[in-house]
């Protein structure tokens, strides 16, 4: 089962590469949401999270090519449902800790991209994409062309709104009567619009934006999500007339059922309905897990299905060595996209599926999303059987068979090296910018770069003979990895790719043991007193400092030049211990230089209030994080206190 999350987990980082950072899918929105759906199960089951899980993730990390800026507040996405028992049970959470009926409202979820609009004293500022929830890109010129929002607002304080960029589909039919590569869908057609780097190209495509939440407002109240709603139609935002306030869940289901119906008759692309509790204080007193509130789902509605020919079966290879087999179809309409690829979990689910070259086969988009072969319909007589592949597709090493899976044991096969280079070279590695998948299987190809270190070594001159690689390129890429050289310790360990280690974890581990030494003497023991480190995540990380090969490498890795920068440690002072919280405008600090002050004496900065929180600190037109924090009975002090803290 943990070979299959890490070949899911793989596969997903690279769909989300390729549709955030290149801006070339090469997979449907469905397939991948149906990879995802089966991650996030997996998940469930071990009670394990990959360290480089996209269920981590709020998303795909900021381009280089448009400037990045940090949201006021994170944008969480939403946990979602599939059948009305996980609404039932969504709700049955929420009455253990509130034990009174909830009010709910019932929104569309349009199928579109999520924009971030900053206003300061009524004016607009910027517009951002969602990123990965912490920092997005500014694409303030593209949204500029959009309509669909007011330049000035009636409220003067800093204010951050959401909404989700549509394009209507009457409008993306208009447009490809006349365009000479005509756009697949609306969901794709919008995205391309708001990331394209000519804002004219937005334009042409007639974005709108539909309004929905107010993620951040200074000085103001809001107390729930009628109010929330009401505000943004007050203010000129462009927000969808269907708006459902539900009291308890029976009446949650009878709106979603009424979206169902309906939504085939909109105009816009709508993939559920996103269902939230009304009232904010009890919001707040919920809280949110590291990647969902506790407060809102999504429903998504059921898969279709078709059938068509299968081809062919092709496979795949990840980083671990685990073959995926992909069954190419005979292109078939679905759902409003076309399918020509189906997922298969592994060869074991292959035979039971009694899957054949020349079978029609049906094909499911769990959610309207991603295709995935579920069985055989219709065996012809010129069907031919799968071989079962004895040597590995990419470096010819013979496979070894567990249980239901096939893997390659070469630890120097072409495919898993260059997984392991770009998971080193990665923001969360050692943050070589501009190192893609590309460039690494180019490096293993001409240069035999097989290890980390291998990196260390290339010779200007010799990378400037490449193909494409002329002087600029050339000194783009060797400036970057001599850059890596200074590296955050939680960094580097995440950069080491130690199964089961994530950026979280990474962080955990770097703050624990403070310095490599320590870490690489770590036991078992030691580990298990970390926080949401269990005995899966001790054993990976023992057996690989455990590893001389390894240990080797991060010896040379050393001798190279990489230091490893061990200044973000935690330190002794007045907020040794504390979690905390900043909220609302202090007088004498900014944001940020209040949270390095709080981290130099000790303390540790949180964006949210929970109950691991033990301290806020709360300024002017402080709101719902104080609410929340007195609900939970934290600690509160003002600026004037703080300040004497500093002193002490």
């Amino acid at each position: 089962m943990m070979k299959q999350m890490e070949e899911l987990v793989k596969l997903l980082n690279k769909y989300a590469h390729e549709y955030y950072v290149l801006d070339n899918p090469t997979v449907s929105d469905k397939e991948y949401d149906a990879l995802y759906d089966r991650l996030v199960e997996l998940e469930k089951q071990t009670g394990v999270i990959l360290f480089n899980s996209p269920t981590k993730r709020v998303g795909g990390e900021p381009i280089s090519a448009f400037k990045k800026h940090r949201h006021l507040e994170r944008l969480y996405s939403l946990d979602k449902a599939t059948e009305f028992e996980q609404i039932k049970a969504f709700d049955k959470r929420i009455r253990k800790e509130y034990n009174e009926e909830i009010v709910y409202t019932v929104e569309y979820k349009f199928d579109g991209l999520t924009i971030c609009l900053t206003y300061d004293q009524g004016m607009f500022v910027r517009a951002t994409t969602r990123g990965n929830g912490v920092e997005g890109e500014d694409v303030t010129a593209q949204v500029l062309t959009v309509k669909s929002f007011p330049l000035t607002i009636d409220f003067k304080g800093k204010i951050e709104v959401q909404g989700e960029a549509i394009m209507r589909l009457s409008v993306l039919d208009e447009y490809n009567k006349t365009a000479d590569e005509p756009l697949k869908n609306a969901r794709n057609a919008v995205a391309g619009a708001i990331r394209n780097l000519d804002p004219k190209v937005t334009e042409k495509r007639r974005v709108e934006i539909m309004f929905y939440n107010v993620n951040y407002i200074e000085n103001g109240e809001i107390a729930s999500q009628a109010e929330c709603v009401k505000f943004l139609r007050n203010n000129g935002f462009k927000v969808h007339p269907f708006f459902k306030i539900c009291n308890g869940i029976s009446d949650v289901m009878s709106a979603v059922k009424d979206i169902e119906i309906n939504r085939k008759s909109l105009d816009i692309l709508t993939d559920g309905a996103v269902i939230k509790v009304n009232d904010f204080n009890l919001r707040n007193i919920l809280g949110s897990t590291d990647k969902f509130p506790r407060w809102a789902i999504a429903f998504k509605f059921e898969a279709e299905e078709v059938t068509t020919i299968l081809k062919d079966v092709i496979w795949q290879v990840g980083r671990t060595g685990k073959l995926t087999p992909l069954g190419l179809l005979e292109p078939t309409e679905l759902a409003g996209a076309t399918v020509r690829k189906a997922t298969l979990n592994n060869y074991g689910d292959l035979m039971r599926k009694g899957v054949k070259k020349g079978a029609r086969v049906l094909v499911r988009r769990s959610n309207e999303v991603i295709p995935e072969i579920l069985g055989t319909t219709e065996i012809y007589s010129h069907c031919e059987d799968i071989v079962k592949p004895i040597a590995c597709p990419y470096c010819n090493t013979e496979l070894v068979e567990i249980g239901a899976n096939l893997f390659c044991p070469n630890n120097n096969c072409r495919q898993r090296v260059v997984a392991k280079l770009v998971n080193f070279a990665s923001k969360n590695g050692v943050d070589i910018e501009g190192f893609s998948e590309k460039t690494a299987a180019l490096l293993f190809d001409k240069f035999s770069v097989r290890n980390f270190s291998d990196l260390y070594r290339l010779d200007r001159e010799a990378v400037r003979g490449l193909e494409g690689y002329k002087d600029a390129k050339t000194e783009n890429l060797i400036t970057a990895i001599e850059q890596s050289k200074t590296v955050s310790f939680a960094n580097f360990i995440y950069a080491l790719g130690i199964e089961n280690v994530g950026r979280k974890t990474a962080k955990d581990l770097s703050e624990r043991f403070s310095v490599l030494d320590n870490l690489m003497r770590a036991t078992k023991a030691d580990l298990l007193t970390i926080d949401d480190v269990g005995d899966v995540v001790a054993d990976c990380i023992v057996q690989y400092f455990a590893s001389e090969e390894n240990k080797l490498e991060i010896d040379k890795l050393l001798s190279l030049g990489v230091k490893i920068n061990y200044q973000t440690q935690k330190k002794e002072g007045a907020f040794s211990g504390e979690r905390v919280v900043l909220t609302g405008s202090l007088h004498d600090f900014k944001r940020d230089e209040a949270g390095k002050i709080i981290e130099e004496l000790g303390g540790e900065i949180l964006s949210s209030v929970s109950k691991k929180t033990t301290l806020v600190i709360a300024g002017e037109g402080a709101g719902s994080k104080l609410d929340k924090a007195r609900a939970l009975n934290i600690k509160i002090i003002d600026e004037d206190t703080f300040k004497l803290l500093i002193k002490s």
